[in-house]
């Protein structure tokens, strides 16, 4: 029988708890991948190779030491006189050593409660109570390995037995030890060649893995720069579709993806293209008609105090009326100026508070808008009078017809090192404020905050005109709400006036054009 293996006591390990960085890049999950199923390969087929190896090499070293015990034992048994004594067991101890021309071996007999070694004063500490059963109960020959010292050795024990059939106990018993240090330096030597192999097996991996990232991220990088180019706006791009693998198969439909989307936006482009021309056409003919409708309201306008009442309440409404189409027409055609990249700047350099000062004389709004306006020739810029004028008026009109009084206009400069200097144009109210869900939506044309269409006084285009009179200047306006209560409107225009010594007093510069 084979005794049961010695117990050995487990130690946990210390634990010890590692960030795991975040691995980013194709490339790098490839390489990581390829690198742990290497190592895991390598240990594994390592860690076989080395049991089987090991277990080879003990397997020969036990066969053949008790292959030499037992021929040993069975030439010396017949000269051990029975019953023996002490001085005759270790006589016989001594000759079965003897086997061993190197002198490892190491020999204990036992008779009954007499025992001798090889070794005087051998205590043979290395016989377990494990192994002495087995060999009592058994004829067989039984071995076991055991810790002594620095090395592991081999304990072989077995019984002397009658040459009768019943090969009947003799009750002598002999235990060798043989320390297997040379087996050791084989498994130590095992051990080296796995540990050696692993670094090569990882650099072999993480030069396959290399290429394999590089045929895999060609195609990656290429559909990359091909999305890019797409979100640039170049429609027309393509990707070179090469084998029948999956990532040819992106690339198809990709490639499918990008035709279905140029043909629909050019559709939609053509429809854009000819919503603003029909919008420009109808505005455009709409202006002669309306301009004979004007003088014949100026006239009715001037005769409704001599006529009826109900007949002047009509001629005034349709003067009325008359006015709003005629400025809903002239939004429009502002409106198709900028959607087709026609709007001009004719830049001059002006002083700014006095121009905000003219624009609220012209509406007669002085009286009934609170100002804060720098004094005269403070504060200069590069603007388009003209433009700059319609921003305050559709502000200063918006904030009288929607806020509460009183309103306000104001007139800073600002600016950082990144933006240089701007001159900030501030309106606000006093009124409700605006609703949050409005705010990102008061620039858009015609944009009711109701689901209802209700008339207003305005074409529905007026803010939507003063974004684009900003935007053509470089500058930007916002919508907010004040948090003692109001809204404001807030326009930063980039400052020039230095530029102005160059390029003389006027200068004309073409707006650049703006897609919605």
């Amino acid at each position: 029988m084979r005794p049961a293996p010695r117990a050995r006591t487990a130690r946990p390990l210390p634990i010890r708890r590692l960030g795991v960085p975040q691995l980013r890049g194709l490339r790098t999950r490839l390489v990581v991948a390829f690198a742990l199923v290497a190592a895991l390969t390598a240990m594994t087929t390592g860690a076989l190779t080395f049991r089987e190896a090991r277990t080879g090499v003990l397997q020969q070293s036990q066969d053949t030491v008790i292959s030499l015990l037992r021929g040993r034992a069975d030439r010396l048994a017949p000269s051990l006189v029975m019953p023996p004594d002490e001085g005759d067991l270790g006589r016989f101890a001594a000759d079965v050593a003897d086997a061993e021309p190197s002198g490892t071996w190491r020999v204990l007999v036992t008779y009954g409660q007499a025992r001798a070694t090889s070794v005087p004063g051998d205590r043979f500490e290395e016989v377990t109570p494990a192994l002495r059963r087995a060999v009592d109960s058994s004829r067989a020959t039984v071995f076991q390995r055991v810790r002594s010292g620095d090395h592991t050795a081999l304990v072989v024990g077995m019984s002397l037995t009658f040459a009768d059939p019943d090969a009947t106990a003799t009750g002598v018993q002999i235990f060798l030890t043989v320390p297997q240090r040379t087996e050791q330096a084989y498994v130590d030597a095992l051990v080296t060649a796995v540990e050696r192999a692993t670094v090569p097996a990882l650099a072999l991996a993480v030069l396959l893995a290399l290429l394999a990232a590089r045929g895999v991220l060609r195609p990656v990088r290429a559909l990359r720069s091909a999305t890019r180019s797409i979100a640039e706006g170049r429609l027309e791009t393509r990707l070179a579709v090469h084998g029948s693998d999956e990532l040819a198969d992106l690339s198809h439909t990709f490639n499918e993806t990008a035709a279905a989307l140029e043909t629909s936006v050019a559709e939609l482009r053509g429809m854009e293209a000819r919503a603003r021309r029909f919008a420009a056409d109808v505005s455009h003919e709409l202006r002669t008609p309306l301009a004979a409708m004007s003088a014949v309201t100026d006239v009715l306008d001037e005769d409704a105090a001599r006529l009826d009442p109900d007949t002047a309440t009509a001629v005034r409404l349709i003067s009325e009326e008359t006015v709003k189409l005629a400025r809903l027409v002239d939004d429009l055609m502002e409106i198709s100026r900028f959607d087709a990249g026609a709007a001009v700047l004719h830049l001059d350099e002006i002083d700014l508070a006095e121009s905000l000062r003219r624009t609220l004389a012209a509406r007669a709004w002085t009286d009934v808008v609170d100002t804060r306006l720098p004094p005269p020739d403070a504060l200069r810029g590069r603007v388009d009078p003209r433009r700059l004028d319609v921003v305050v008026a559709n502000l200063v009109g918006n904030a009288l017809r929607h806020g509460a009084r009183p309103v306000r206009l104001s007139l800073t400069e600002g600016g950082t090192p990144r933006t240089g200097r701007l001159a900030v144009i501030e309106v606000h109210d006093s009124g409700p404020g605006i609703p949050d869900d409005v705010l990102p939506h008061v620039f858009e044309r015609f944009y009711k905050s109701d689901g209802a269409r209700t008339r207003t006084e305005g074409s529905g285009l007026g803010l939507a005109i003063t974004a684009e009179n900003v935007r053509v200047h470089g500058g930007t306006v916002r919508a907010a709400n004040r948090p003692e209560g109001g809204a404001v409107f807030t326009v930063e225009l980039p400052l020039h006036a230095e530029e102005s010594a160059q390029d003389g007093p006027t200068a004309d510069v073409p707006a650049k054009e703006t897609r919605r």
